[in-house]
């Protein structure tokens, strides 16, 4: 597997290099990252060319790197049933750069644009219907994006009283515990059942 990896890394260095920044074999699968002014046409060339046949797109998905300039990484994997071989093509972007939709190439991506979109903000253009997928029509904010607050900003629940679903500001039900994470057996000053008879 990895020398049929390496081949396709060195034949799209010869062939594309000038659309790859660089590329790497890690965890057996090739790496290529590129940017968003040329991954339309290496998506393009790994669909359509002969030596690579990466017809299926399985997912798109999105890396926060929030100490970074260009803050997130747009991920592609692809998938040759050919080759039986896959890819993966990383795009720096940042936060407020839009990145070229691929839905034109691979019809699938469209729901996984819309995942990227709606967990982490990173825009597409061209795509046909940019909208929310998996958080509520008013939820304000990317709740994958490292910054989002881990209680979220508003609660949702069932008022009995209105008959409705009600919208509130997230309160918590009880203080911040501190814990030793000390195991019972280290951790305490009394005497446990059963310990008594250890002394005898």
């Amino acid at each position: 597997m990895s020398e049929a990896l390496n081949e396709l890394a060195a034949y799209l260095t010869e062939v594309r290099g000038a659309l790859i920044s660089s590329s790497e074999i890690k965890y057996g699968e090739l790496n290529v990252t590129t940017t968003a002014e040329n991954v339309i046409a290496l998506l393009t060339f790994l669909r359509d060319d002969a030596k690579c046949g990466f017809v299926n797109i399985t997912d798109i998905c999105g890396v926060d790197w929030p100490q970074r300039a260009e803050r997130f990484d747009v991920v592609y994997h692809l998938l040759s049933p050919k080759k039986n071989l896959r890819i993966r093509v990383k795009v720096p972007v940042g936060e407020d750069r839009p990145i070229p939709s691929a839905c034109g190439l691979f019809p699938g991506a469209d729901w996984f644009e819309r995942e990227t979109w709606d967990m982490y903000g990173v825009l597409f253009t061209g795509h046909p219907d940019l909208r929310r997928i998996l958080t509520d029509y008013g939820f304000e904010g990317h709740p994958l994006r490292k910054d989002f607050p881990t209680t979220g900003f508003v609660e949702v629940r069932y008022d009995d009283a209105a008959k409705r679903v009600v919208y509130e500001p997230v309160e918590l039900k009880q203080e911040f515990r501190n814990f030793d994470f000390l195991s019972p057996w280290e951790g305490t000053d009394y005497v446990l059942p059963g310990d008594e008879k250890a002394k005898q």
